[in-house]
Order: structure tokens, then C-alpha cells, then sequence
């Protein structure tokens, strides 16, 4: 790296990390003042504070992050056109993109970092925060209630009676296997189906198998104190997927989400859709912010550098 590209850098991070601190100070503050009253009174460990605050922190950074790196701009490269630096570059040959070469890479960095944090962590930062007013209350999660989930790829229908929301054990299961002609063939009755990610099975306790004819006539009954299932495709986040709220799903959350419910009406998948674009476009507003103040930038820039810019054009 050149001594000119450190000098430019060094330049920008020193705003860069201003501006960071800055709106991050500033929002902390107001949030404090918001929510001290439920610290105190619900007797919220200091802990469990510093964790509710990390878990915010991804949210906040996708909403500066393009602000601090506009006004960053604005500030260094204001700073150094007043000093006659850039004239001072430029008068040695060095051209006004090359100059602003390193500040293109800060800006790529910037879209790296905006782009990781909208991938996972800042999806579930408000889910993070409804989640903590539970936990500061010692309240324990509520379970959901008469849940029905139909596969219309494998022709299966689970009904469950109630299930924890990102658990992997339902209870008081019933699943309907039909055939190509929606005739149910088999039905499974089980007090628990648990699923096991790390081998991608089923287990469910205390099963009574049923098998029917295409008459709809018992054939016959099998009863298992547990059975181990591996062909099912079903997982935790299909069966909860009609609970599930767009902006709250990370990025491969909501893929997933699309793929399996691709059936279902347009309507239904349209904020999931959409929130999938904003994800992925999001990050480049970082980018959109630079080359904008670049395309601006006779309008910004001090007159000695628009006047050098005028003597030594053709």
C-alpha cells in the first residue's frame, strides 16, 4: 500500500470512527432512558443487560453504517481539498480516481460488513428484543397452540397440539400419509415427535401406527414405544413456518422458507419476497452512498479544487 492510499485512509477512519461512536453513544443514551425503568424494576442483572444490548447492536450498525460513511466523506474529503491536499495530488499527476481509490475499498469493506450483519444477526435482533422482555420477567416461553401443517410435496398433514416456538420436540403429534389420490394410508398418532437435526430424523414416542385400505378400511395397527423415522422431509421450521413473520427471518431463513411454501398463494409469500430483496440490496445502499457524493462532488468540493479542475481540463 502507498503512503499516499495510508494517508487517505487514515484520513477517513479517524471520522469514520467518530461518526460510529457518535450515533452509537447517542442511541444507547436514548435507549437507556427508555427502558431503565424496566431494568430497575424487574431487577435485570447487569449481564443480561450487556447481552440485550450485543444483541441490538447488528440492527443499529445496518442503519448507520451509510450515514456514517456519507458524512465521513463529506468531512475528510472537505478537510483535505481546504488544506490543498487534493490540488497538491492532483498538480503531481495523480488522478482524482486514484485519489478516491482507497475510499472505493473502505466502501466495499463497509457493504462486507453491512452485508454480514443483514445476513443473520440483524434479522433477529427485534425477535432478540421481544424475546428479553420474557426473560427479564422470568416468564417462560409461550407455546403455540393447534398448529397444522400440510406437505403438499409428499402428500403429509401434521396437526400438533402445542410445540415451543424454535424447539425441535412437538407434542401430541398426529401425521396423515395419503397417496396420489388423497386416500389417507397411513396414520401416525404419537404423544411426542422430537427431531433430530444432527441425523435428520424423526422419534416419536409412544406411536400407534394405523394402516388403511383405499376404502378407507383398517388394514392394521401397530403400536411403538418409540419409532425412528428418516425418510420424512419435514423439519422444526416448516411446521412452525405459518407462525413465522418476514421481518424476522435471516436471509436463508427466508429462502428456506420460499422453497418449501412455494405453493402457497402469492399473497401469502409476498412480504417474504420482499423482505428477501431488501435484504439483499440493502449493504449496497453503502456503496449508492459513495459514488453518490463521487457523481456530487463538484457541488461539495471547495472552489480552489473546482477552479484546478477548470484551468487544467482541455
Amino acid at each position: 500500500m502507498k503512503l499516499l492510499d495510508r494517508y487517505v485512509i487514515r484520513n477517513f477512519l479517524q471520522i469514520y470512527c467518530y461518526c460510529i461512536a457518535g450515533f452509537i453513544s447517542i442511541w444507547l443514551i436514548f435507549d437507556v432512558s427508555d427502558n431503565i425503568s424496566t431494568f430497575i424494576d424487574e431487577h435485570v442483572g447487569i449481564l443480561l443487560v450487556i447481552r440485550y444490548y450485543a444483541t441490538q447492536l447488528p440492527q443499529v450498525f445496518i442503519i448507520l453504517l451509510p450515514v456514517s460513511l456519507l458524512l465521513s466523506l463529506l468531512f475528510a474529503l472537505g478537510r483535505m481539498s481546504r488544506a490543498n491536499e487534493i490540488v497538491s495530488m492532483l498538480t503531481a499527476g495523480v488522478s482524482l480516481p486514484r485519489v478516491l481509490l482507497p475510499l472505493i475499498g473502505m466502501g466495499l469493506l463497509t457493504v462486507a460488513a453491512s452485508m454480514a450483519l443483514n445476513y443473520s444477526l440483524a434479522p433477529h435482533s427485534e425477535l432478540a428484543r421481544k424475546m428479553f422482555i420474557s426473560e427479564a420477567q422470568s416468564r417462560p416461553g409461550r407455546y403455540i397452540q393447534g398448529q397444522i401443517f400440510r406437505n403438499r410435496t409428499d402428500s403429509r398433514t401434521w396437526f400438533i397440539q402445542n410445540f415451543f416456538p424454535h424447539n425441535n420436540t412437538f407434542n401430541n403429534v398426529q401425521v396423515l400419509q395419503q397417496d396420489a389420490n388423497d386416500n389417507i394410508v397411513t396414520n401416525y398418532v404419537a404423544s411426542r415427535a422430537t427431531y433430530r437435526p444432527e441425523t435428520k430424523t424423526w422419534e416419536l414416542e409412544n406411536v400407534k401406527i394405523v394402516h388403511y385400505d383405499p376404502a378407507g378400511n383398517i388394514v392394521d395397527e401397530q403400536i411403538y414405544p418409540s419409532l425412528k423415522i428418516e425418510h420424512w422431509s419435514e423439519t422444526p421450521f416448516r411446521l412452525g413456518s405459518a407462525n413465522e413473520r418476514a421481518e424476522f427471518l435471516s436471509l436463508p431463513e427466508l429462502r428456506e422458507y420460499l422453497r418449501f411454501n412455494s405453493d402457497f398463494p402469492a399473497t401469502l409469500l409476498a412480504p417474504f419476497r420482499t423482505h428477501l430483496q431488501y435484504r439483499l440490496a440493502l449493504p449496497w445502499t453503502c456503496l449508492v452512498t459513495f459514488f453518490w457524493h463521487w457523481a456530487k462532488e463538484p457541488a461539495f468540493l471547495p472552489g480552489s479544487l473546482r477552479g484546478h479542475q477548470t484551468f487544467f481540463s482541455p
